[in-house]
């Protein structure tokens, strides 16, 4: 028998922000939570979706399903109402490489940017976290590998204002840094080595960066998203969108 990740109480906290609850237009499904736990094998294991165990149902069924939640953006409506308790007296932000494998290349043209690039790795993918005061996934962002890191730090932010934002020394541009003080944010991020004037740093702030490496050890865990498989970066992200709201859970 597969191994099931979600106990009782942390599919209750989840199942209202499901389709096919009884109310909802359309037939109503009753299998979500066996549905939730097919889609987390599938993120934890790496497998191939032809490789689900049967006791999940058809696996072209299971993945069928799994696409149309998300192009309804269902993976993302949940983490973010999960994430909507983030702590924002602090926030972190970094980006990690993830390799795609050669079968996530080649999607349709017309499917738009795909968030894969080469870099000196390879193919590959950026997820840029943003990360509360307690190392929980606020937000996220995917690019192509090749992607610079700062660009991606003020859509991250958007409208955010927190007590203060650690990153590291690639994020020190001026106009990040001028973004912060004018909504009187602290900058906790490193001057680069060329900057004629040096800014102060709150060592015991920085040293506290370390949340959001340890967030991506976390989420890495899920071999889906340690290696890119899909070809579409929506459904890329939805797994990463699944795997950290399952980390609120927990």
């Amino acid at each position: 028998m597969a191994r099931r990740l979600l106990r009782d109480d942390q599919y209750e906290r989840i199942a209202l922000l499901l389709p096919g609850k009884a109310g909802d237009r359309g037939r109503t499904a009753a299998d979500n939570r066996e549905f939730v736990e097919a889609v987390l094998w599938i993120a934890r294991t790496g497998s191939p979706w032809r490789d689900l165990p049967e006791e999940f149902g058809n696996w072209n069924s299971v993945y069928q399903r799994f696409a149309r939640w998300s192009r309804a953006e269902v993976w993302h409506k949940v983490f973010a109402t999960l994430a909507g308790d983030a702590d924002f007296e602090e926030v972190f932000i970094d980006s990690t490489i993830v390799r795609a494998h050669q079968h996530a290349a080649g999607a349709p043209k017309k499917k738009g940017d795909q968030a894969l690039g080469r870099s000196r790795g390879g193919l590959s993918t950026k997820i840029h976290a943003l990360v509360d005061g307690l190392g929980m996934l606020a937000r996220f962002r995917l690019t192509g590998g090749q992607a610079g890191d700062s660009p991606e730090a003020l859509p991250l932010l958007g409208s955010l204002c927190p007590g203060s934002v650690a990153a590291d020394k690639a994020y020190d541009t001026d106009a990040l840094i001028e973004h912060l003080h004018k909504f009187d944010v602290q900058a906790v991020i490193p001057s680069r080595a060329n900057r004629l004037v040096q800014r102060p740093l709150e060592k015991h702030l920085y040293r506290s960066r370390n949340l959001v490496e340890r967030f991506f050890a976390r989420i890495k865990q899920f071999r889906r998203i340690a290696t890119r498989y899909d070809k579409l970066s929506e459904r890329f992200a939805s797994f990463v969108a699944l795997a950290s709201a399952l980390i609120w859970l927990v």
